[in-house]
C-alpha cells in the first residue's frame, strides 16, 4: 500500500458521537494515536473516524468504533468493557487487526491470486478437463 498524498489520522479524521462530548474528543484522540501509522496509508479526504458509547458509565456501557474508507467496506468494532479506558483501547486495537487483516488481503504477497495472477498454459495436456474455463475445453 503506498503512502498517501495526504496521510489520515486520528487527529484530522475522528469524529465524537453518542455519548461523548467535544470536550472528550482530544482525549479519545490521544488514545487512539497508536492508529496513524496505519491510517497513514489513506488521504485524508478519503478516511473517517466516528466514536460513541450507549450508556456510558452504566453496567451495560457499549464503545463503537466505525471507520470508513472510500473504495473498502466500513470496519464496525465494539466493546462492552464497563471501565471507559478499556473499552477505547479495547475497539482501538481491533480497529488496527481488522485494518491489518485488509492490508495482508489486498497485498500481492499475501494473496496468490493477485501476485501470480493467471498463469499461462504451457501443455493443456497436463491439467485435466475441468480445471479449465468452459472456452479453453476440448
Amino acid at each position: 500500500m503506498s503512502t498517501a498524498a495526504s496521510p489520515a489520522t486520528v487527529d484530522t479524521c475522528l469524529r465524537v458521537g453518542t455519548g461523548f462530548t467535544q470536550g472528550d474528543r482530544n482525549w479519545i484522540a490521544e488514545q487512539f494515536a497508536t492508529l496513524d501509522a496505519r491510517l497513514a496509508a489513506f488521504d485524508t479526504d478519503a478516511t473517517e473516524l466516528e466514536v460513541s458509547v450507549k450508556d456510558r458509565e452504566a453496567k451495560g456501557q457499549k464503545v463503537t468504533l466505525e471507520c470508513w474508507i472510500a473504495g473498502r467496506p466500513k470496519i464496525v468494532t465494539t466493546s462492552t468493557e464497563e471501565d471507559l479506558h478499556a473499552a477505547l483501547h479495547d475497539v482501538r486495537d481491533d480497529l488496527r487487526r481488522k485494518l491489518n487483516d485488509a492490508k495482508t488481503r489486498q497485498e500481492p504477497r499475501n494473496n496468490r491470486h493477485l501476485r501470480e495472477g493467471r498463469p499461462e498454459i504451457e501443455d493443456p495436456e497436463l491439467i485435466p478437463a475441468e480445471g479449465l474455463p468452459a472456452a479453453e475445453q476440448n
